[in-house]
């Protein structure tokens, strides 16, 4: 009973923050830069988010591999492929990095009064998922001039949220757009479904862990088996991180 008081408790606070924050965003866009947007506004509405579900919630996190991350003021091509199992992850990646994060995904977010109004503003890649030659040229379009602003694009190679202890396929999205512009490859195992179920309003008080791998140079590589390579890096870290989601196997 009080996990879901807690839970009901965050996901309020997700609800009621979500309407000022945006309402102010939107607001001001006319007239302020997306990247002030995303510092002013963005970043610290997503921090409340993740402080509301460690403080309310009881969903910790600790970071692996912070190092493997390129500094601030390094404004190489980067690419941020992570595992994809709660909402969690979408708030989390963009409060706690270096750099404005671009994500990649599917139009219909935009219809979302306030969030996805706010999200149109903030120079993401939104595409049609049905158009997938259309959809992968805007990527790769959009893609070279947010990473030559500054900002990294984050992309979940599997899609969707899968469950936890389960793989999902791997679409090449990612690899080739880092075959195609030069950009590094950052590999990403995220363990969030142990705290936020997939499909689940009710949260899991403990411990989420975020690893973060070695940059991956797509120089010479094509995408396929560079993917499977990505692949390979985030399953097996999975794997080490949560042990018991995936059993023997």
């Amino acid at each position: 009973m009080m996990r879901a008081v807690r839970s009901l408790l965050v996901f309020c606070w997700i609800v009621l923050s979500v309407i000022p924050s945006g309402l102010v965003l939107l607001l001001l866009s006319p007239f302020v830069s997306a990247q002030r947007l995303w510092w002013w506004i963005a970043v610290p509405w997503l921090r409340g988010c993740i402080a509301a579900a460690r403080l309310v919630g009881g969903i910790n996190y600790r970071i692996h591999g912070w190092e493997h991350l390129p500094a601030a003021k390094d404004n190489r091509r980067v690419i941020l492929c992570a595992k994809h199992q709660s909402t969690w992850e979408t708030f989390f990646f963009p409060s706690v990095m270096p750099h404005p994060l671009a994500f990649v995904f599917k139009r219909e977010l935009l219809r979302i009064p306030m969030f996805g109004w706010a999200l149109g503003r903030l120079e993401m890649i939104h595409i049609d998922r049905s158009k997938r030659s259309e959809a992968w040229n805007k990527v790769a379009q959009q893609g070279v001039e947010l990473m030559d602003g500054g900002k990294w694009v984050i992309m979940f190679p599997e899609g969707t949220r899968t469950e936890r202890g389960k793989q999902g396929v791997y679409k090449s999205g990612a690899s080739r757009l880092a075959c195609a512009t030069g950009a590094e490859v950052i590999p990403i195992a995220v363990t969030s479904g142990r705290c936020w179920p997939r499909r689940s309003f009710w949260f899991i008080p403990g411990v989420i862990d975020v690893s973060i791998g070695p940059p991956m140079d797509p120089a010479g590589r094509k995408p396929e088996p560079f993917m499977r390579e990505l692949e390979a890096w985030i399953e097996g870290e999975m794997r080490r991180l949560d042990p018991d989601a995936y059993g023997a196997g």
